[in-house]
């Protein structure tokens, strides 16, 4: 069996990639009504609703369909759990440099001569972001820097307590303002290309590297330590997140993705995931990234707008548009997944969103 559920092979539909409303999936519908008697044929009923499956789909499940169930996650992507009672896990990254992470969300604290740096309180666990710090001493935390400004990484900040100097980029500051949410103080530092964070005999380097994941979104690198910090571009051993991980500049995104593999860093922590990363693993990613990109401009090429389009349907653009963009994610979809499906944990789960994000993205930046 290739792990797609019989029902989806048998009514999965053009529509299917959205649910529809009230969250019942035209599969659901397409069965109550033929176990109702209600005629295939008419199309008054079933206009909307799941028909046959597009030629040559994917085995990979759509959006909108649940699977049976998701593939296995290769083993190199996986790292030591996280103890239930603590919320947490902790690991050294050199002198004075930790890593926070309760497997799925990361961020960094360092240690130096006066006070603590965190960088990103995720509110995942940000209450415990505090304990962690205390595991290893008892000195104050004095400044908090933003890697961006959404709401996940550093939304907890306020449960650090004090009143930290808050750092991050213009772009953040701006976009802070404008949220006006009190879970995420507005920064009190800012700067436009970079800024060198120097307390007692700890460095950290800023720098901004234009669009990509979204405005403000920086690079933060200890260079002793030779740690890099760099949120959202890059999930060492998984897939990235939907859509380039909802990135606002997918040719900005693909971009820093190779400057990041520049940077003289021997660790990585991309702000996600259960472990940190290293070049190998920025290279996978790149190379992921060239078959994706790849496989989607061949599909645009290669896929003929308007086949399999019903005759009722062709003075409709937006169906039209509709059938042409699925049928080519398909198309990219089956391009990737004999190579890609077992090297990237979670491969499965977003390799539809990627697909659409990239044949977009070519179609009009």
């Amino acid at each position: 069996m290739d792990g797609t559920p019989l029902l989806t092979k048998f009514f999965f539909a053009p529509r299917v990639d959205r649910p529809l409303r009230g969250g019942v999936s035209g599969v659901a519908i397409a069965l109550v009504l033929a176990g109702a008697g209600v005629a295939s044929g008419c199309s008054e009923v079933n206009a909307g609703q799941a028909g046959a499956a597009y030629k040559d789909m994917p085995s990979v499940v759509p959006i909108g369909v649940r699977p049976d169930r998701y593939l296995p996650i290769p083993q190199d992507a996986l790292a030591p759990e996280v103890e239930p009672a603590k919320g947490y896990r902790l690991q050294l990254l050199g002198r004075g440099l930790y890593m926070v992470t309760d497997n799925a969300y990361q961020s960094l604290f360092m240690v130096y001569e006066t006070g603590v740096i965190v960088v990103d309180a995720p509110p995942n666990y940000s209450a415990n972001l505090r304990r962690a710090v205390a595991e290893v001493t008892d000195l104050p935390i004095t400044h908090v820097i933003y890697s961006h400004s959404h709401l996940d990484h550093i939304g907890g900040v306020t449960d650090l307590g004090g009143r930290p100097v808050l750092v991050a980029h213009e772009q953040t500051k701006r976009l802070l303002l404008r949220a006006n949410d009190p879970r995420r103080p507005v920064p009190t530092v800012t700067f436009e290309d970079q800024h060198t964070l120097k307390l007692g005999s700890q460095v950290l380097e800023l720098s901004y590297h234009g669009e990509g994941h979204g405005h403000g979104n920086i690079f933060i690198y200890a260079p002793e330590q030779k740690v890099l910090m760099a949120v959202d571009l890059v999930f060492p051993g998984w897939m990235p997140w939907r859509r380039f991980a909802l990135a606002t500049d997918v040719d900005g995104y693909f971009r820093q993705v190779a400057e990041i593999d520049r940077v003289p860093f021997t660790t990585f922590v991309g702000g996600h995931v259960s472990r940190v990363g290293t070049h190998a693993d920025v290279r996978l990613q790149l190379e992921f990234m060239t078959d994706l990109k790849a496989a989607a401009a061949d599909s645009l090429k290669s896929t003929p707008f308007g086949e399999e389009l019903a005759p009722e349907d062709k003075s409709n653009p937006w169906a039209g548009a509709d059938n042409y963009i699925d049928r080519v994610a398909a198309k990219c979809v089956k391009t990737l997944t004999p190579k890609w499906k077992s090297r990237l944990a979670g491969y499965d789960v977003w390799i539809w969103d990627q697909c659409y994000a990239m044949e977009q993205s070519l179609r009009i930046d």
